[in-house]
């Protein structure tokens, strides 16, 4: 059984930074292309980042490029992503995912993590 647990998530104020962590269990981790993807109040789901199977691969959304940071330990099976510079618009609740397959990637998300909420207020 595929288990992905978010963690890191918290109230922090603008201009601020977080660390998100996501253990993942259940399946070859080492394999996927893994996600972090963003359900925000008033605009619903958005994708922020993915990391290939190796983590030499990146790519971020716009909204977050500059700012945010993914990473991988193959080696614990955990999903990072740290943040800097955080904006109230940076509220939401974070979820790790994985790919449907290990390769070709396929975008298709087939498991979620639970979520871990970010808030940044003042």
């Amino acid at each position: 059984q595929v288990q992905l647990a978010e963690s890191g998530g918290g109230l922090v104020q603008p201009g601020g930074s977080l660390r998100l962590s996501c253990a993942a269990s259940g399946f070859t981790f080492s394999t996927y292309r893994m996600y972090w993807v963003r359900q925000v109040p008033g605009k619903g789901l958005e994708w922020v980042s993915f990391i290939n199977y190796g983590g030499s691969i990146t790519s971020y959304a716009d909204s977050v490029k500059g700012r945010f940071t993914i990473s991988r330990d193959n080696a614990l099976n955990t999903l990072y992503l740290q943040m800097n510079s955080l904006k109230s618009e940076d509220t939401a609740v974070y979820y790790c995912a994985k790919d449907l397959r290990p390769l070709p990637a396929t975008w298709s998300m087939d498991d979620w993590g639970k979520g871990t909420l970010v808030t940044v207020s003042s």
